[in-house]
Parts: structure tokens; sequence; C-alpha cells
């Protein structure tokens, strides 16, 4: 016999049908036992009667989340029975058969709640568990429609998807890398992208003008309730376009996906309003400010239906960093904007010089970055030299990228969007954990997995790696005469 699922069995009034699931709860009133079966479609009320010697004699033993199969009728509940909150809320199976697949151990914490109450790193130690519970269940659906939605809307606009490497070359910009040791090129390494910046715009010199790509992105930073090691990023890319163009279709994904996915949510204005960066960093102290009307109104709701879009723009191209040395504020391989293009190529009023760079924000978070990208060798060549890269280690670090330019780049430009965080503020959920499977701790582990982990010595040695292991001790000494050492970071 065919299983069906849970909530397509108010359909079957009448009929004999097979089920499966979780044991949500189990109640005994009277002589008749009550179980709630519950599988990722919903939940089912199901009776057992004596009468039903067999069924009702092996559910005495069942307890909350056994794994068992049932067969039986479906039929209508008594009008006084009626549980409206729930999709199957006006039927039962009346019990013929019960076959038990799989007893469990009382669990760790009950997952029939929220989970808010339970300590975040008990429930990720047993995140399995955890995403039994309805609210993390729902979630991950809403994130896989939310991801089939975008897929289609851009497959609709003659976009490809097309995936990049995630073994890659480890660059100095940006944040940290998460670095592979090659075991066939000792002493050598590979680094997971932080994002796939340089391969799609590569696709561009390729021509192949429209590509997207759900992408892996991986950065080795200090991780916050909106960030994590690794994260999901809508990574498009446009070639023979300008900002204009590309804010256009992104704006329009945005509501198109908010309006077909999430009707009960308004967003507040349209088209999304625009700042420049000085102008939200003098009239709100940041550059994601939040711009949802009337919050002191929605005390510690904050309007959860309401969605204030904007777009912040003209963005400094160029910031000192904590050493004093110029660095990029967004990507190296953005363009100025067109009225900056010869202060960038004479290195001249660097601090004055904008970029094309456009940031969208919602509701206060940031969910996405871009720019319109430089196109020639010579000028990314002067990005890295403001940045005080000599000639040699550009050509060593960046070598691939600038020769790919010298053969005929076309205009080009897109976004990197995190899908983690649009979900979380779509779902009024606190923290982008929250709406990704397997998360990692606010430290970078894998408390289920337990990663890190050490690896075998056989392992390290394939990799020509050892482990300085030794305990330095500290050893209080006189201090010495200091001798200055040169710095040849970089100088060749």
């Amino acid at each position: 016999m065919q299983r069906f699922l849970i909530s397509e069995t108010a359909k079957h009034v009448g009929e004999k049908v097979k089920v499966a699931g979780w044991v949500s709860a189990r109640r005994v009133h009277g002589k008749i036992i009550f179980i709630d079966l519950r599988d990722r479609s919903g939940f089912l009320q199901c009776v057992f009667v004596p009468s039903n010697k067999v069924a009702y004699d092996a559910s005495q033993e069942v307890r909350t989340e056994w794994v068992v199969e049932l067969v039986g009728q479906i039929v209508k509940r008594p009008e006084n029975m009626v549980n409206n909150k729930i999709e199957t809320g006006k039927v039962e199976m009346s019990v013929e058969e019960l076959h038990i697949l799989s007893k469990a151990e009382t669990l760790p914490f009950a997952v029939d709640t929220d989970g808010m109450e339970i300590n975040e790193e008990i429930r990720m130690k047993y995140r399995y568990l955890d995403l039994r519970r309805d609210r993390l269940r729902n979630n991950l659906i809403v994130r896989h429609k939310v991801v089939k939605f975008i897929r289609d809307f851009l497959s609709a606009e003659d976009f490809i998807e097309i995936e990049t490497p995630m073994l890659t070359k480890s660059t100095p910009e940006g944040s940290r890398d998460f670095v592979v040791p090659s075991r066939l090129q000792p002493g050598k390494f590979y680094a997971l992208p932080q994002s796939p910046q340089q391969y799609k715009q590569l696709l561009m010199i390729a021509g192949l003008e429209k590509y997207f790509q759900l992408a892996k992105c991986l950065r080795d930073e200090d991780l916050r309730g909106d960030r994590q090691a690794e994260h999901t990023q809508i990574d498009i890319e446009m070639s023979f376009i300008e900002m204009e163009d590309f804010i256009e279709l992104y704006e329009r994904l945005l509501i198109s996906l908010v309006q077909t996915l999430f009707p009960e949510k308004k967003i507040q204005q349209i088209p999304f309003p625009r700042l420049n960066y000085k102008e939200a960093m003098e009239k709100y102290g940041n550059d994601k400010p939040d711009l949802r009307k009337d919050l002191s109104m929605q005390a510690g709701k904050k309007d959860p239906n309401i969605l204030a879009f904007c777009w912040v723009v003209d963005f400094p191209f160029f910031e000192k960093d904590d050493d004093g040395k110029w660095t990029f504020t967004h990507n190296p391989f953005s363009a100025p904007k067109p009225e900056f293009m010869q202060d960038l190529m004479d290195k001249k009023n660097i601090s004055n010089i904008l970029t094309s760079q456009y940031d969208i924000i919602l509701n206060g978070w940031e969910i996405g970055g871009g720019s319109i990208r430089n196109n020639t060798p010579e000028s990314i060549e002067k990005v890295f030299e403001i940045m005080g890269y000599e000639k040699e280690e550009i050509k060593e670090k960046f070598g691939h990228m600038m020769e790919a330019y010298s053969f005929g780049a076309p205009p080009h430009g897109g976004i990197g969007s995190g899908i983690d965080r649009i979900v979380a503020l779509l779902l009024n959920e606190p923290n982008i954990r929250e709406v990704i499977a397997f998360p990692k701790t606010g430290d970078g582990r894998d408390l289920m997995m337990q990663a890190p982990s050490e690896i075998y010595p056989k392992q390290l040695k394939e990799l020509h790696i050892k482990i300085d292991d030794k305990k330095e001790k500290v050893v209080v000494k006189k201090p010495k005469k200091k001798i200055k050492k040169n710095n040849t970071y970089g100088k060749k």
C-alpha cells in the first residue's frame, strides 16, 4: 500500500490509507488512545479503540518521538472535536494496523515549542532534533521556496546558472581565507572562496553576459548573529549595463519575491528610496539605516510586516586602514563613478573618489552589495597601486585577472546578496542561524559534528604539515635594547 503524506489525508475521507511519521503526542481518554502523528507535511490525530485489538495492544507501549507506520480509515471528526488550527483538523484516522519502525530515547529537549527557551548550544549539538520543531521545519521549506523563486525569476530573465570552483587561489584582499593544503603540490595551498567575485567577472570576459549562482561563500572572520563562517549568496553578474540597469532588475526581483511568497508583508516605498553614503552617515550614523516609520509605536516589534528597502550609493572608493594605508571600501575591481575615473588614473584626490558601489538595505540590515566593475587592466592596476602594491606583487597575486582583462572585457556589474539574511528578515527571525539547516556557533564550531577537529598523523604527513604543539613557557627577562627590523613584505 502506498504511503500518503499527512497533508493529503483530508482528501481521502472514507478510504483506507497508510501514513508514517513520528509520534508527537500520546493521550489516553478512558479506554481510547489518541496519537498525534507528525510528518514533514503536518499532524494527524489517530484513534485506537479496543475493538481493533492488535493495533490497540501495540499502541500501549508507544512513546513520543517513536517512528511508526499506521494503516486505517480516514473519517470525519465529530463536530465538537474539529481543530481548525491544523490542515487535517476536520478528520482523523481510525487505526487498524500499527507497525513500530524505530524507538526513541528521551529527547534532550522538547520539540513541540518554538525552541527559543532552550540553550542555543544544546539546540545546535542536537540540531537534527531541533529541526523537528514546526518553526524550523517551516523556515527551511520557505527558504526552499525563496531559492526556487529566485532561480525561476532569473532563468526567465535569460540568466544562466553556472557553478564556480570551491578550491581557488588565496589573494590578500577582503577577509581572511580558509586555506586547504595541497597533497599533490607540497607546501602550496588552495583557498576556499570568500565569494565567486573573480570567477563571475571572468565569465563576463568569456562572453556569457548573464550569470547567476546560489553560491557558498566562506570567510574566516569573527561571527555575529547575521554572519557565519559559511553563508549562501545570490550571486549575479551582467554585461553591457550601467548601474541603473542592474538596480532596476534586482529591485524588480525583490518586489516580485515579496508579493508572491509573502503577501502579508508590505513594502514601505516603491521604487526603493536611495541615499548617498554621506547622507546616510550624517542623518542615521551608519550606512545601513532602518527606514521603517513609527518604530516607537511598535515597541519591541518594529513593524514586523513592514519592509523598508533602500539603496545606499556614492560610497568612497578608498579609506585608510589601521596602518594608515589606502584600502578599498568594497571591492578592488569596482569602477569609480565616471567623473572620478581620471582622478583614479592620475592617483589624485584619492579621498574624494566615489565608487559605483550600491548596497541594498532592508530594515537596517545590509542584504547585498554590488558595483559596476572596472573593465580595463590599466584602471584595475591603478587601484592596487593606490593600495601600495608593487608591480611584481600585483602580477603575482592578480596577474591572471590582469591578463584576462587585456583580451577585451565588456562593461559589467552585479551583486552578492545574502540569502540567509533575506530569509531571516522575511520570517522575522532574530538571526540567520534560525534559517540555516546546520549553523555554527559564534566561534565557528559545529557542535553536532564536533568540528573543527584534529586529523590523523598520517594525513598530516601526506600533506607535509607539522603541528607545533609545544607549550611556550613565559619567562620574565630584563628588557633589551630594541632592534629595528626592516619590513620587506611585498618588496622584491
